[in-house]
């Protein structure tokens, strides 16, 4: 049966129109990941709308390229400028600038891009693995099972809250309460909506997501000065292929930082910067004879930490594709675009589309192929993209943004509810509240609200369901230790 699936996906993925998607996507990713501040989760908000009229395998090979593309790109100005394109491309700044400053970019970029290849490729291969594992077995999944697996979710909240738990949640909570704007789904009674038509629906999730990660970041490049920070990059790339030697340096560390990587971006929440982080700090610990010292310009810890976040982008899917959960704020956005053409992601994805689900695979590892033969044939390129002046870039973003708002319904009360996201999210941003804990609340709560009641109607009122059903228990007390987890760690600090 599965090779029939993957048989009907490469049909799918041979269409020119598709593989021109495909490439056209990991192109801007490139693009915008090349330039820092552009980051993979504005990108695909913003873009989001163009796939509205695709069929969704097509729509997702162009979002999953711009990701992969993103992702791999966040490397090359961490290298070069020491200023990473992405937030998961920060720890390879440690090893990857101090090559450069000793005229060895080239070498530090085509190391990335070998790096970038193997963890993709490990997590992908992770993904088609272990996800229908997990989707069978989540198959078995009742009301109270899915309200607390929406809850173990939105105490992700605690690990993507930056700084400040408190900040986090109050994000969070936002979120949550954006959410039940509109008709009671059981009652029948307005909520939030000011007799205001418009609102009966609900508010826009895409229309808010385009505002956060959109219009909010763009508010804040203008009030700093649009083409503040810009760096210059005039270093020559010289050479394709990495030597033998370094190949064989890098190969274990790669592997290794591949594997982990998947098991980190598979947590719901952990995201790519933590996943590299992580495997950086490994190879550390692993390697801490390595000549030259970590930090002073060693291959393995570029290789470390680019394998260990591009390995995240599967990764996250796992969770996203199974449960419904999103792994990072990216997989969030495809949680979005999956809902616009009425595919849930969850268990029950892998019994109606199986089709789309291994297009989705297979099509993730023609990315990182692709990813890999451009790395290569282009670096020299790319690493010019940084002198792009930012002026150039954000009108057009900005436009991008209101025709996104507007293109899902074709109404123009949806730019005005991006625009207040957008003025929300810029304002938050000032303030230090974290974004990420406010689209989970907005996608998770309600998950969360429908099952919760479901449950109690089940039970006639009794929260003890919750206690009788093991595998909601054991998910809730998971939840449980993921809220004490950071609170007792702030306390002790």
């Amino acid at each position: 049966m599965v090779v029939e699936y993957i048989s009907q996906a490469l049909v799918n993925l041979a269409d020119p129109f598709v593989l021109l998607l495909m490439v056209g996507g990991i192109f801007l990713g490139i693009l915008m990941g090349s330039i820092p501040g552009m980051t993979a989760t504005m990108t695909i908000a913003v873009l989001l709308s163009f796939t509205f009229t695709m069929e969704p395998s097509q729509g997702m090979i162009l979002l999953l390229g711009i990701y992969g593309g993103a992702v791999y790109a966040g490397s090359i100005p961490a290298i070069l400028i020491r200023t990473p394109g992405t937030p998961s491309a920060a720890a390879t700044i440690f090893d990857g600038h101090p090559l450069s400053q000793k005229g060895e970019a080239g070498r530090a970029i085509r190391v990335s891009t070998i790096a970038s290849f193997v963890g993709g490729i490990i997590s992908v291969l992770a993904l088609m693995f272990f996800s229908p594992v997990i989707a069978d077995a989540a198959l078995r999944f009742r009301s109270p099972e899915f309200f607390a697996l929406a809850f173990f979710g939105l105490t992700i909240i605690a690990s993507v809250s930056g700084d400040s738990l408190t900040k986090g949640m109050v994000s969070g909570l936002l979120g949550m309460l954006v959410a039940t704007v509109g008709i009671d789904p059981v009652t029948g009674f307005h909520r939030f909506t000011f007799d205001i038509p418009e609102l009966l629906t609900g508010v826009e999730f895409i229309a808010v997501m385009i505002g956060l990660f959109g219009i909010a970041e763009g508010l804040r490049k203008y009030s700093q000065g649009i083409n503040s920070g810009n760096d210059r990059v005039d270093q020559e790339i010289s050479g394709v292929f990495p030597s033998l030697s370094d190949l064989r340096s890098i190969a274990p560390v790669s592997v290794g930082s591949g594997v982990l990587g998947s098991f980190i971006g598979a947590i719901p929440g952990a995201g790519g910067d933590i996943a590299a982080f992580i495997t950086y700090n490994e190879a550390t610990r692993w390697l801490k004879d390595s000549v030259p010292s970590f930090g002073e310009g060693n291959i393995r810890g570029v290789a470390a930490a680019e394998s260990g976040n591009n390995a995240s982008t599967g990764g996250a899917l796992i969770p996203t594709l199974t449960l419904g959960i999103p792994g990072d704020s990216v997989s969030a956005i495809l949680i979005g675009a999956l809902l616009v053409h009425d595919v849930n992601p969850g268990p029950g994805l892998y019994q109606e589309e199986p089709v789309l689900l291994y297009t989705i695979f297979v099509g993730f590892l023609l990315i990182y192929v692709f990813i890999l033969i451009f790395g290569m044939l282009g670096a020299n390129y790319w690493a010019r993209l940084i002198n792009i002046p930012k002026s150039h870039i954000w009108p057009v973003i900005l436009v991008l943004c209101v025709i996104g708002a507007i293109a899902l319904r074709g109404n123009v009360f949806d730019a005005w509810i991006m625009l207040g996201a957008g003025v929300l999210g810029y304002v938050m941003r000032l303030r230090g509240y974290p974004l990420a804990p406010m689209v989970l609340g907005l996608i998770l709560a309600p998950i969360a609200e429908e099952n919760l009641r479901r449950s109690l109607v089940l039970s006639g009122g009794s929260p003890t369901i919750f206690l009788t059903s093991p595998i909601a228990l054991v998910i809730i007390l998971l939840g449980l230790g993921a809220i004490a987890l950071p609170a007792v760690r702030s306390i002790r600090a």
